[in-house]
């Protein structure tokens, strides 16, 4: 059996914040580890739920374990299994402060109206946000436990979370123009703006307001019968839409978000604030019941609510017409290094992988660049590399492995045959000491820099073609001008 073991430190942004990837790894693992069994609070009774002291005690010995099992490649009549354990641990206090954090991403809710952890008893559920992050973890590591299973059954996951792009090295959210106008289409509403009536669009505190993610923020139509600006919606409504539909994680996330719109001109607040404030500053925005804000003409073109004349995406038709085979075969391969590098053209190229089911592919090459990243980190780190670092490096390797390449892992992809036994070969040999650990990481960093190399010609030759053509992001293609910047990267 080859055995790594992890203890997760959570790493901090420089805001002090934990990183997100960690962050909501460690709150799946936490609900993976609680029974989640029904809790009665006054005369109700609530499935799937938790206490204040099952989450803070529970946080403080965490274990997460996945394993895969298959046949050794230099001997078919023995079974290898490979395990990777990760374990995550922390103080009383640090745990209360934890749950504080997950309560305000909104992965959890109180039940009974509790806005903290200081009640021991006070029951906890997870909201449509938190159920979306546990089952892409269950995915992703190949969990099926029935408590779970249970959970993500039930008529409340329904949640399509907007993946926001972040930073590898800051965590930052991506807010390029173009990014915050992919964000800003999702939030008005890419099929039209989400009306409300008076009464339910301006005052709800209701999470479950925005329980697929589908639809865009409430609004309701300007008592001004404003040309111009013809919808409106509350401060309120604008932070519950960004906080619930997206992978934002904390409150300075969404006025982060929310303030690029005032800046790029997609919406603007309506009263007194319009104008700024008096020392010519531009208005900030405001999380407030009372404030309304209107979607500008800007806002409403880029939100494809009304038309907006640009440049034209060539459907890949078009280019086999006036190019030959190769060239095509080219073009997407450089189209895919595009999407790749930019934030914009990636939150929408990991929408449709997910809607055709093989989210996975873009998912491992994003994963391998952050191993690949953390390899070099640890190689350049001191000489020779601490082995501590080189053990963690390497169970990313074994997590990595056990998730995407072991043969029958959870998210498996379709490699090379010969890499996919190499891969094998390497994984499931035993991991020395000290130089010979630093060995096998180089050894593993080679192989996984091939398997990232496959799967990236795979979505260039499969997905991106049928991206390129699909009509549900063909007119925002056409504005990031996906065409012009492919020919100017064929003629660099």
């Amino acid at each position: 059996m080859m055995h790594q073991t992890s203890s997760k430190l959570l790493r901090m942004t420089d805001d002090d914040r934990p990183y997100t990837r960690d962050f909501k790894d460690l709150f799946a693992t936490l609900m993976v580890s609680l029974p989640l069994t029904a809790h009665r609070v006054r005369f109700s009774r609530y499935e799937h739920t938790f206490t204040t002291e099952e989450a803070i005690t529970n946080l403080g010995s965490l274990k997460f374990s996945q394993s895969n099992r298959m046949p050794d490649p230099r001997d078919t009549s023995r079974i290898v299994t490979t395990t990777t354990t990760t374990t995550f641990s922390m103080a009383r206090e640090m745990a209360r402060n934890t749950l504080g954090r997950m309560l305000e991403a909104r992965f959890i809710e109180s039940v009974d109206g509790r806005t903290d952890f200081s009640s021991r008893n006070s029951v906890w559920q997870l909201t449509p946000k938190g159920m979306h992050i546990l089952a892409r973890f269950c995915q992703r590591n190949g969990i099926h436990q029935r408590h779970v299973n249970e959970l993500l059954d039930s008529p409340r996951n329904i949640m399509q979370l907007v993946i926001l792009e972040r930073d590898p090295e800051t965590d930052a959210i991506s807010h390029d123009q173009a990014t915050i106008d992919v964000i800003f289409r999702r939030f008005a509403g890419d099929t039209g703006p989400n009306l409300k009536s008076m009464s339910t669009a301006s005052d709800s505190d209701s999470m479950n307001d925005y329980a697929t993610g589908l639809v865009g923020v409430k609004m309701q139509r300007s008592r001004r019968a404003d040309k111009d600006a013809p919808y409106v919606f509350t401060g309120k409504a604008a932070f519950d839409w960004l906080m619930d539909c997206s992978t934002t994680v904390a409150k300075r996330e969404v006025f982060d978000l929310a303030n690029l719109f005032i800046q790029s001109g997609f919406i603007e607040p309506v009263g007194d604030e319009r104008h700024g404030s008096s020392n010519g500053a531009a208005p900030r925005f405001a999380a407030s019941k009372t404030q309304l804000y209107a979607v500008t003409q800007k806002g409403m073109r880029v939100a494809g609510w009304i038309t907006s004349p640009n440049g034209t995406v060539n459907g890949e038709a078009t280019v086999a017409q006036r190019a030959p085979q190769g060239a095509v075969r080219d073009s997407n391969v450089n189209r895919m290094t595009i999407i790749i590098r930019d934030p914009a053209l990636r939150l929408l190229f990991r929408e449709y992988l997910r809607e055709t089911h093989c989210e996975e592919n873009l998912a491992f090459y994003v994963e391998v660049k952050a191993f690949l990243n953390e390899y070099q980190r640890a190689k350049r780190g001191s000489s020779p590399p601490r082995p501590d670092v080189i053990r963690e490096t390497l169970a990313s390797a074994y997590s990595l492995y056990n998730a995407f390449l072991a043969p029958g892992s959870p998210c498996e992809l379709n490699i090379d045959h010969n890499l996919r036994n190499a891969l094998a070969g390497r994984m499931t040999r035993a991991v020395g000491e000290d130089e010979q650990m630093i060995q096998s990481l180089d050894e593993v960093a080679v192989l996984f820099d091939q398997a990232q190399n496959s799967v990236f010609k795979l979505m260039a030759s499969d997905s991106v073609p049928k991206f390129s053509r699909e009509p549900k992001y063909a007119s925002i293609l056409r504005e990031r001008n996906l065409e012009s910047m492919l020919a100017a990267t064929s003629i660099s």
